[in-house]
């Protein structure tokens, strides 16, 4: 899966019946975002209306040759034999070549008028969309240079980003599912190796003998990853009883950045998508009483790879044990609506869909006054901010703390000058709302959660 650093890259998208123009363009722009990302430099598209995006070759003859002009390749798909096609596959095939193609949008220029050819070569080729392993070898085949589908783009950059031992576990995993069944053989790789007893039969070829290194590999990392996971609960369960706020949101919607604003902390903030993997958890500062830990999560994108969901199932689960969600969007992106979508499907893929939240519109300071009151209308229960405002932090500091506070109960509490030691479990644990000495100890009113003042009782009643 490695690929050229800072090559040159053409975009290939297919827009079925079920795309807009508008989706395509959408997906399109995140797609380049994303390979820019990788550290490729977009040179050109090449877009195609087909009725289905699962053809043996994506793309039709007309649009394979464009491509080829695009990286020199032929054009053409060599095949080793030619399989006679079904008659119902014929037609198909018949039918999608007499289907008009249509100029895109990219291939205009400024005035309206038909861009010139391609200028500049490509090195690789990135789909946006899924390859089966026979699509990606027929375009590999016509277009001469190396061909990535949009998860292989976007578990390379896991693969690059990943700190921690579980992330790199994690994204491991989710690589070799991705890898697994896209192996081929290359060069001698079809002979097989010595058969068994008194090497008589016929042994492994190397393609299946790397099938099984791959399954081997994957139980040992799965091991290792749940061994890890059972750390992760572990921990989990000592923050039990604790308030926690879990960072939920699109990629680059700005989580880490509100993270370190929030909690005082020096966590990686890049303009890059997923440029955070690993879980971080840290109290709001400065601190509160109770004290309230934040959490920053994985950000997450449209078409997210299943396996990937499934490899990062530990670390999603922290946002599934929390106790508010705050849906961190991009206010100032046109396409939040569908991110909001997006991060809420995924999130109920491992059950967190229970739990209270709060919608967070970043960026507001990138709004126009018009674009504001537009969005304040139809999103009314949201919180505008931008996390380059003070007022606008500790505000939602106090509306984070309002939300606890609203399930708290006030009561007061005499602590006796015999049974001081509590008194700084109750300044640790409490809000302190008065607090008066006398003769016999001290009074004090406070703020709590019902579990965190049952337990002081029981403290006091000994």
């Amino acid at each position: 899966m490695s690929t050229p650093a800072q090559s040159n890259a053409v975009l290939v998208a297919i827009r079925t019946p079920r795309v807009t123009v508008d989706e395509l363009a959408s997906s399109l722009q995140e797609l380049t975002r994303l390979v820019n990302t990788l550290g490729h430099h977009v040179v050109g598209h090449v877009t195609q209306k087909r009725s289905s995006d699962k053809y043996a070759v994506v793309l039709g003859e007309g649009k394979l040759a464009e491509l080829a002009e695009w990286t020199g390749g032929t054009g053409k798909v060599t095949v080793a034999f030619e399989r006679p096609l079904h008659k119902a596959a014929s037609k198909r095939e018949a039918a999608a070549s007499d289907v008009p193609e249509e100029l895109n949008d990219d291939e205009l220029d400024d005035t309206g008028e038909a861009a010139s050819g391609p200028r500049e070569q490509a090195q690789i080729v990135i789909v946006d969309c899924d390859l089966s392993p026979s699509q990606l070898k027929n375009l590999e085949s016509a277009a001469g240079v190396p061909v990535l589908d949009r998860t292989g783009v976007i578990i390379e950059i896991f693969s690059r980003h990943a700190r921690t031992r579980a992330a790199r576990l994690q994204v491991e995993i989710a690589r070799l599912n991705y890898l697994a069944p896209r192996l081929r053989e290359t060069g001698g790789a079809s002979e097989r190796q010595g058969g068994g007893v008194g090497a008589k039969g016929s042994g492994e070829t190397s393609l299946e003998l790397d099938k099984r290194r791959v399954r081997d590999r994957l139980k040992e990392l799965r091991a290792e990853l749940a061994a890890i996971g059972d750390e992760y609960q572990t921990r989990r369960a000592r923050r039990e009883h604790e308030l926690t706020v879990a960072l939920v949101g699109y990629t680059n919607a700005g989580k880490s950045s509100l993270m370190r604003a929030m909690t005082g902390i020096d966590v990686l903030v890049a303009d890059k998508l997923f440029a955070t993997l690993d879980t971080t958890i840290r109290p709001l500062y400065p601190d509160t009483r109770p004290k309230v830990l934040l959490s920053d999560t994985v950000g997450f994108i449209k078409k997210l790879p299943h396996d990937l969901v499934a490899s990062f199932k530990s670390t999603l689960d922290e946002a599934a044990s929390a106790s508010l969600l705050l849906f961190v969007v991009d206010a100032s992106d046109p396409s939040f609506r569908s991110q909001l979508d997006v991060t809420r499907t995924v999130l109920a893929e491992v059950g967190a869909t229970d739990i209270p939240s709060l919608v967070v519109l970043n960026k507001q300071d990138r709004l126009g006054p018009d674009e504001r009151a537009a969005l304040k209308a139809e999103c009314p229960d949201a919180f505008f901010l931008s996390t380059r405002s003070k007022d606008d932090l500790q505000a939602l500091r106090e509306r984070i703390m309002r939300h606890f506070e609203s399930e708290m109960v006030d009561e007061e509490l005499h602590i006796p000058f015999t049974a001081q030691g509590v008194v700084a479990e109750i300044r640790t644990k409490m809000r302190i709302l008065s607090e008066a000495y006398d003769a016999e100890g001290l009074t004090m009113r406070v703020r709590s959660t019902p579990e965190d003042l049952a337990n002081i009782k029981k403290k006091l009643a000994r």
